[in-house]
């Protein structure tokens, strides 16, 4: 394309985008028809000229929050208010995703170091991040990887994406998410790079994870294709509700013992509780059991959660019965 045709279109969506002039105004400056000034600025849009980016404003619930923290001893909780509007799920998860990459931007300092799951939520988390110059600081994958397709919400991706835009640097963790065997899980945990990695890991200063489900609607672990809907009918008969770090846990966030999580290769869930803010995302109702044995396990300390699934958590510990806390103690 000729520089001059180019510049022309630069000054269109100047005009247009920074200056706020109308279609009309812009083909009077330039003696062009109005239908031609929609042309050339679609061609801008095509051209990649113009990045639109819509800033939504963020409303929490400041009442939910308080009793999330209050009933389950949490340092925060961040509650995405109920909109005015319906929204549908992928909104919502993206809404929800903004909130928590406010909720990281208030954690991070000058050598910070950060380890980061995987999933659509932190997907959406590492997309609304905003370009931030941090010295000294780095991203660590703390589990394995989903798969070698480049998936955007697998792990190795979102590393290699938050420490571009933190001016960090990353550190990958070279493995599959789960193995086939325990000879495989022991081999490349013995791995000397695994080994470190997985060191660092537990010695970030933040962690973020997604918490996943058993709904196979929303199952990332059986649309990602590393479990079979068998497996997952096999991990709810044995008292799966979701997972974290994508080891499976019961509904009063016990680990289930045997089965996947003796395969996966990543970090612990004990680790987690020596990290110093661990920050837990869910953007669906259908994740609120999963969320709340991961708020009983207490593997996370900070919460991000739309207004219906933070309700429904709510309701599920309140209509918990004593035999139920019973089987907690036993």
């Amino acid at each position: 394309m000729e520089e001059a045709r180019l510049e022309l279109l630069g000054q269109v969506a100047v005009w247009y985008y920074e200056d706020n002039l109308d279609q009309a105004e812009i083909a009077s400056r330039i003696g062009k028809s109005r239908s031609m000034i929609s042309k050339m600025l679609n061609e801008v849009r095509e051209l990649g000229f113009v990045e639109t980016r819509v800033h939504y404003p963020l409303r929490r619930d400041s009442n939910l929050e308080e009793r999330l923290c209050e009933t389950f001893g949490l340092e925060q909780a961040w509650v995405l208010a109920r909109q005015r509007f319906d929204n549908t799920e992928d909104s919502t998860l993206r809404l929800v995703g903004k909130l928590a990459a406010k909720c990281l931007q208030s954690r991070l300092f000058e050598g910070i170091r950060i380890g980061l799951s995987w999933g659509m939520a932190v997907e959406e988390l590492v997309r609304a991040m905003p370009r931030i110059e941090l010295r000294e600081a780095e991203v660590v994958q703390i589990i394995g990887s989903i798969s070698y397709g480049g998936s955007p919400s697998d792990g190795s991706e979102l590393v290699r994406s938050l420490s571009g835009k933190l001016n960090a640097n990353y550190r990958f963790l070279p493995a599959p998410l789960i193995v086939n065997s325990h000879t495989a899980a022991r081999s490349l945990l013995d791995q000397q790079t695994i080994r470190e990695t997985l060191n660092i890991a537990r010695q970030v200063d933040v962690a973020v994870v997604g918490i996943g489900t058993t709904h196979p609607s929303l199952s990332t672990l059986l649309t990602s294709g590393y479990i079979s809907q068998n497996d997952l009918d096999h991990l709810s008969a044995h008292g799966a509700v979701g997972d974290v770090l994508s080891r499976s846990i019961d509904r009063w966030g016990r680990e289930i013992e045997g089965g996947f999580n003796e395969l996966t290769i990543g970090l612990e869930l004990d680790a987690l509780h020596s990290i110093p803010s661990v920050i837990g995302l869910a953007g669906h109702e259908l994740k609120a059991e999963a969320v709340l044995a991961s708020l009983r396990g207490q593997y996370i300390d900070t919460l991000v959660i739309d207004y219906q699934t933070a309700t429904t958590v709510l309701s599920l510990h309140e209509e918990a019965k004593p035999s139920d806390t019973q089987e907690l103690g036993a």
